[in-house]
């Protein structure tokens, strides 16, 4: 079967604006940065039914752009769906499938693919066309796609690498004084400020430094928070002020986690002030979302809940995968307050590539898996593609077992491969995905199980085996 049905980026070449010297205001490249929070959930905002976190400003931003209400992360963890972003491309084809370097799990019933803990070179990324468009391009914050320095930010396109290293999280470790979201970080791209530096203010500031630079300049910005992954650290003044407002009859409750979600706003309204008073506002692009769904942790210390979805980062359901997404585009024609149909962390790619006037080389969008928002955007069409896919061929401390899963309409069937049963859910009316509808539709389930597995032959996906290891009592011990 031709792979060509399964490449879904509906991409339009448009020309670039033009040269930045002697060009009129309207005519200067639009910038771009890309805010990405670290296991936001899908209900972690405000403008998503918070019921417990303050987030006013980016509320503001999604009253002043478009609010996606169906947005994805291409993977359950973070690692995946960074490659995603940065390539067009689902994980499952660059064999990038799983957190690096991902939990071990020697006694259970699969033994995982040999995947890729790395971000090829020889992927052409976002930065890298920007960069090639006249773009001045920087990364601030968590990296996460590769264990050695030539994987970072600097050698994938990026001109400047604040805080990009091997790390996922704030390195923690007592023993060295490393102190997570204080110093010492312990980050070898990232200098040691004060004491009470906390890190989130740390790396706004960068951002805002960037901005102040680079003038007239066009500029192309990953600006991808370490918040709000744990440790649960934050201000105290923050985390005082939710303790006071903690409602045990509500879905939030840790004030922590609270104050980390108010630092993330916080550093959202910064950049925007500071895009303001450049007066660079009306010519930026600005794409908000997460990586994975909402951490929810142990019983005796939860951290968010995304509810009424199910489970949440690392799980194989819709509290995993389903995330806030929201774009700000000043220089779309007409454009919706809010965007029902389905989308993914592919997509990012293309869609800001077209938005900004910059051309993807052809090699790069013949194999992409994304699809430009543009129809959805200015309101001429829909997205010409049937589905959108996942491919989890691992485990994780939080539940996931390995599976696959595929999205077309409201229907979703996920695929356990270590039960070797089908799970079919009607999204529209179940989403919380608690009714199994396999059986009683075995019609539905037939058709996009053949879809799942045309897209995983097509994708050259890498699947678990029998694990000659396996041992249920030492798995199990493990786990708990």
């Amino acid at each position: 079967m031709k792979c060509l049905q399964f490449s879904f980026c509906l991409f339009l070449t448009l020309s670039i604006l033009g040269t930045l010297n002697g060009c009129k205001d309207d005519e200067r490249k639009p910038n771009v940065i890309v805010i990405l929070v670290d296991d936001l959930g899908a209900t972690d905002l405000g403008c998503y039914g918070s019921d417990f976190y303050q987030t006013p400003h980016i509320d503001n931003l999604a009253n002043e752009g478009i609010r996606f209400t169906n947005s994805y992360s291409s993977c359950t963890v973070c690692s995946p769906t960074r490659a995603s972003i940065m390539t067009g491309k689902y994980p499952a084809r660059q064999h990038l499938t799983d957190w690096i370097e991902g939990h071990k799990y020697p006694w259970a019933k699969l033994s995982v693919p040999d995947w890729k803990m790395y971000l090829d070179s020889a992927e052409h990324t976002m930065a890298e066309t920007f960069k090639n468009a006249g773009y001045f391009t920087a990364h601030v914050g968590k990296w996460h796609l590769g264990e050695n320095e030539k994987d970072w930010p600097e050698n994938h396109g990026f001109d400047v690498n604040i805080a990009g290293w091997a790390k996922g999280a704030p390195h923690r470790n007592k023993q060295k004084g490393y102190q997570g979201y204080f110093p010492p970080y312990g980050n070898p791209r990232l200098e040691d400020g004060p004491n009470d530096e906390y890190l989130t203010e740390r790396l706004t500031n960068e951002v805002c430094t960037l901005i102040e630079e680079q003038g007239d300049a066009p500029f192309f910005i990953n600006f991808w928070l370490y918040n709000v992954h744990t440790p649960l650290q934050a201000c105290q003044d923050k985390i005082d002020k939710y303790k006071a407002l903690v409602d045990s009859t509500k879905h939030h409750q840790n004030p922590i986690y609270a104050a980390m979600v108010e630092h993330t706003d916080e550093a959202v309204g910064k950049v925007i002030a500071k895009l303001k008073e450049k007066s660079l506002y009306e010519n930026t692009i600005v794409l908000f979302s997460s990586d994975n769904g909402g951490l929810i942790g142990r019983k005796r210390n939860r951290v968010t809940s995304n509810y009424p979805l199910r489970h949440g980062k690392g799980g194989i359901y819709e509290g995993g995968v389903r995330i806030p997404t929201i774009l700000y585009a000043p220089n779309i024609g007409s454009k919706k307050q809010e965007v029902d149909e389905p989308v993914i962390s592919n997509d990012y790619y293309p869609t800001l590539a077209q938005l900004a006037g910059v051309s993807i080389p052809k090699k790069q969008s013949a194999t992409m898996d994304g699809s430009s928002w543009m129809p959805l955007l200015n309101g001429s069409g829909e997205l010409k593609r049937e589905a959108i896919y996942w491919h989890y061929p691992h485990y994780h401390q939080q539940g996931a077992v390995p599976y696959s899963a595929i999205r077309m309409g409201d229907w979703k069937l996920i695929d356990n491969f270590e039960t070797n049963k089908l799970q079919l859910y009607n999204l529209s009316n179940d989403i919380g995905e608690s009714y199994d509808l396999s059986k009683s539709h075995p019609d539905k389930t037939i058709e996009l199980k053949e879809k799942l597995d045309a897209w995983r032959e097509c994708i050259d996906a890498q699947f678990p085996s029998e694990n000659p290891q396996y041992n249920k009592k030492k798995e199990r011990r493990k786990k708990n």
